[in-house]
């Protein structure tokens, strides 16, 4: 299925003159539906609903609200399954309107739907209203009309509904509480490592026996079960081996989305940072990184990783 060419930004003018043209198209024929009006499907209407009139599928005619669910046109729709809503829609989410909500529905039934036959619906492209300033954002109000025929060509049913696209509100920058809120838990077998940190040293935990180096910290080597250790300073180089990138959900004293990385160092451990000061869609695994430390409040110092130009 080949994607609709993506839809130029419009100002209000512009978005008012697409309306006007569409709505000119009067009412659209869309596809017949590509399935009958079956009773399998009114089963499992009736049953989700919680419907339990028999008359329905004893008489072989649908539930009146189900008008809509024969001519849905599914995930995958092609460019026949466009309607004259579609441009002013892609027109609206372009220019930065790219909130919706529904705000009016209202289903007018002239006959029930028989079994056995194909719905066909027809758009018509009713108004653009706005913008106008609202709870949400300021946005434009969209309207449009559906009809379902049936193969007689009769009307079945109408449906007359109306949504909001509206711009999104900027969220208000909170300003961050005096202590980071996420405070690591020290103890005597990560004191070494944090105070590393606050030196401006990243340190790798090394068995004083048999020299395995490990993180994170822990009491016994697993190699020898020693409980002898000391620590090595790492370069501070390391490649990005993964990452995930977090959305949801929030985190105290962090703004999302940001990039969580587990990153491999020459001396054959691997430690869990922030990769910061690179955008999100150039982070790669592969990439060659280099500790940075972050002050995240009077008392804390975080080790996070930034490009480096220079290879682990």
């Amino acid at each position: 299925m080949t994607a609709p060419p993506k839809a130029p930004p419009l100002n209000d003018e512009e978005l008012h003159e697409l309306a006007g043209k569409q709505a000119a198209l009067g009412e659209v024929r869309g596809t017949p539906a590509q399935d009958p009006v079956n009773g399998p499907m009114i089963r499992h209407w009736l049953d989700a609903m919680g419907d339990e009139n028999p008359a329905y599928l004893e008489k072989g005619v649908a539930p009146p609200a189900m008008a809509q669910v024969w001519t849905m046109p599914g995930v995958r729709r092609s460019a026949k399954d466009r309607s004259p809503v579609d441009d002013v829609i892609a027109a609206l989410d372009a220019s930065g309107y790219t909130g919706v909500v529904a705000t009016n529905c209202e289903q007018t039934y002239h006959r029930y739907a028989r079994v056995g036959e194909r719905l066909t619906p027809a758009t018509r492209f009713a108004d653009l209203a706005g913008p106008k300033r609202t709870a949400l954002g300021v946005g434009f109000f969209a309207t449009w009309k559906v009809t379902w025929y049936g193969e007689d060509d009769e009307p079945v049913a109408d449906m007359l509904f109306r949504v909001l696209k509206f711009r999104p509100r900027t969220k208000p920058v909170v300003e961050r509480a005096a202590a980071y809120p996420l405070q690591p838990v020290i103890n005597q077998d990560t004191a070494f490592f944090w105070e590393g940190v606050r030196q401006g040293e990243l340190r790798i935990q090394t068995c004083a026996d048999c020299g395995h180096h490990r993180h994170p910290p822990g009491p016994l080597c697993p190699q020898c079960r020693s409980a002898n250790s000391s620590h090595l300073v790492a370069s501070g180089l390391g490649t990005l081996y993964s990452y995930v990138v977090h959305h949801h959900p929030p985190v105290p004293g962090r703004e999302t989305p940001f990039v969580v990385g587990v990153v491999e160092l020459p001396e054959g451990v691997r430690i869990v940072g922030n990769v910061v000061d690179c955008p999100i869609e150039e982070v790669a695994v592969g990439m060659p990184l280099r500790v940075t430390y972050r002050p995240m409040d009077d008392q804390l110092i975080l080790p996070m990783w930034a490009p480096s130009k220079e290879e682990a």
